[in-house]
């Protein structure tokens, strides 16, 4: 697509917007792996454009009165996987693959604080444990963990040990927990199965570690693969 082409399409769909009296149309980022609302913030017809053409949000602040480039201080950027705007034009989203949490607070979105009701409550009570806060979050922190054992390498852990033998050691780890998964599951002892399954997918954590390739981007590949039209 030539910069002309990619230029009108941009100017045709902010025709389609409707910026309020301000300027300013209200943008959701969403993590385009977990599905997690991260944030909420303001883009004028210049942060849009910048967002599409650099392929990273950007936004218009409201209390300073200029641009910015989310992540573009922190390194906590967002990288646009695609973008969305609703039935009336009057709202857009953005899903994004995040390079670290979304708030300025740390926490990995905006929305980490909950409101008590009754309702809420009963609900919580219906779901499996764990689930009050988002079902895979143990693998995000799994996954964090992991990563600072890999840099920090503190003395006598294990995970500090598999790093230290390296890729070969972790592969024959990820092999082992394989095939002690399929012996269990043979066996239909689901109380082994759990356990073997668990240290499975940790070995592979490491592994997706040692490769710097993000859980995230697994995800990703599953949301495509659950995307993609079946053919039977």
């Amino acid at each position: 697509m030539s910069e002309q082409t990619k230029q009108s399409s941009l100017e045709q769909v902010q025709e389609q917007i409707r910026f309020d009296q301000d300027g300013l149309v209200p943008a959701i980022v969403q993590d385009a792996a977990s599905k997690e609302v991260l944030m909420m913030a303001y883009m004028n017809r210049e942060s849009l454009k910048r967002s599409i053409e650099t392929g990273e949000t950007w936004f218009w602040s409201r209390s300073r009165q200029e641009l910015w480039h989310k992540g573009g201080t922190s390194g906590n950027t967002q990288q646009i996987v695609s973008a969305h705007y609703d039935c009336d034009g009057d709202t857009l989203l953005f899903m994004v693959k995040p390079a670290g949490p979304a708030c300025h607070t740390g926490e990995n979105t905006c929305f980490y604080r909950g409101i008590a009701s009754p309702a809420a409550a009963s609900n919580e009570a219906d779901t499996d444990a764990g689930q009050g806060r988002h079902r895979f979050a143990v693998l995000e922190e799994l996954e964090q963990v992991i990563a600072e054992r890999e840099k920090e390498r503190p003395e006598g852990a294990y995970t500090t040990y598999l790093f230290d033998k390296g890729v070969d050691k972790i592969l024959k780890k990820v092999g082992e927990e394989t095939a002690e998964t399929i012996i269990a599951a043979k066996n239909k002892d689901n109380a082994e199965l759990r356990l073997e399954v668990s240290d499975l997918i940790y070995h592979l954590l490491v592994l997706l570690q040692e490769r710097k390739l993000p859980l995230d981007d697994i995800m990703a590949e599953l949301d495509r693969r659950h995307e993609r039209p079946r053919r039977d």
